[in-house]
């Protein structure tokens, strides 16, 4: 299905994303280029949510089920002095496209969005259901908190997210989360240090019984990890100061079936206990919450907390997704994302079956010298194609509910 001028054309609108920086809220000029495009093609409808987010639609002749192709068109930023090349010049050298996004995650976009275009030229619309092709905004800081409005404008039966897998089949991650403890005390000279309550060592206190708290681990996901990121005090600086407050980052890893609540338990339960002997000790434990503004304007915010997910390999249509990809002799095997990625909203919070397939490596993305290797784009291409085909053909699925273990 991809001849020379097709090749072409797939490479080019892959350095035309990447030409054009995107960090998360400025992906204006990235939508719009893909807009354009898929204007000229044959896409049904193009949708711009109040995000920023673009959705393209190709309608099939049937009823059928709805079929979604997830990619983030946001980057995290660059510093340019460790770049051999210009981040955003999209350069080819030996085979590969170098830029900020090519790996993260605009070459998959770029296939995803090719695949669509020529999956519709070539069966001429004449396929059971709908595909749609996301192109989300925010996801370098809220693992699907934008797309929760595609999901709900597009209610898919499957989804297919396009972060880098190497090829393989992708059925599951590990979440995230982000812990913010915090300690309260009373500010007084640091020459009468009595006088006060030092906020900062009642925060070692507690952080020396967190340490010894034990994580839960999953037998294919791993170890639910939680590690201190970040830890400020106040006043600061605290020149001659007790200090009153003292507050702490925590990265947590999550793992399939794990809650808000369950998460925070532990913790809170090591605040409880510590208060019976210490009186003084005041502590609450939350999650973080972010706010953003989007390129349209409008605010994107929510606490930090990202589900896992897990789908067991010989759920139907992760079969079907395997099958498709070896019968394109892409030499796919089946495994999971040790990041998290949108499949936190559209599997985690929402129960829609999913899978993970992109080019390049995970380790690629956010490095300096970013690169995708050119044959791999194609491969994607060819993937992304032959999924569409294999997804469209499944019977409509109800959606799970919660955050069900596929084991």
């Amino acid at each position: 299905m991809l001849n020379e001028k097709r090749k072409e054309e797939l490479t080019t609108l892959c350095q035309r994303l990447v030409k054009e920086q995107s960090y998360s809220g400025n992906e204006k000029s990235v939508a719009d280029i893909i807009q354009d495009f898929a204007h000229s093609k044959l896409f049904d409808s193009v949708i711009k949510d109040k995000y920023g987010n673009v959705i393209l639609v190709i309608n099939g002749n049937s009823d059928g089920p709805k079929v979604l192709f997830d990619g983030h068109i946001d980057t995290v930023p660059v510093n340019e002095d460790k770049w051999n090349v210009d981040p955003f010049s999209g350069e080819i050298n030996n085979g590969k496209i170098y830029g900020r996004g090519t790996s993260d995650m605009k070459g998959a976009v770029s296939a995803m969005v090719a695949a669509a275009c020529y999956f519709a030229e070539d069966t001429n619309k004449q396929f059971p259901g709908t595909i749609y092709v996301s192109c989300s905004v925010h996801e370098e800081c809220f693992e699907g908190v934008a797309t929760r409005e595609v999901s709900e404008q597009v209610k898919p039966d499957y989804v297919v997210i396009g972060e880098a897998t190497d090829l393989n089949l992708n059925r599951g991650q590990r979440g995230r989360a982000e812990i913010v403890l915090e300690t309260f005390g009373k500010s007084a000279h640091s020459s009468n240090p009595e006088k006060g309550v030092n906020a900062v060592n009642k925060m070692n206190g507690l952080l020396l019984k967190i340490q010894q708290l034990k994580v839960a681990e999953h037998p294919i996901l791993g170890k639910g990890i939680l590690e201190l990121t970040d830890i400020k005090s106040a006043p600061y600086p605290g020149a001659s100061v007790v200090p009153s407050h003292c507050k702490v980052t925590f990265d947590r890893r999550l793992l399939v079936n794990e809650t808000k609540e369950s998460v925070l338990a532990p913790i809170e339960s090591l605040i409880k206990e510590m208060k019976k002997t210490d009186p003084e000790l005041k502590a609450t434990v939350s999650y973080a919450y972010g706010e953003e503004k989007c390129y349209t304007g409008e605010k994107i915010g929510g606490e930090r907390f990202f589900p896992a997910w897990l789908f067991n390999e010989k759920e139907a249509f992760v079969e079907a997704a395997l099958d498709s990809l070896l019968q394109q002799g892409i030499d796919s095997k089946i495994s999971h994302y040790s990041f998290c990625t949108n499949g936190s909203h559209f599997a985690g919070e929402n129960g829609i079956k999913t899978v993970g397939f992109g080019p390049s490596q995970e380790h690629m993305a956010h490095i300096d010298n970013e690169y995708i290797e050119i044959q791999q784009l194609q491969q994607a291409t060819v993937g992304y194609y032959s999924l569409m085909q294999a997804f469209t053909h499944l019977k409509k699925e109800q959606k799970q509910t919660g955050r069900r273990e596929y084991v």
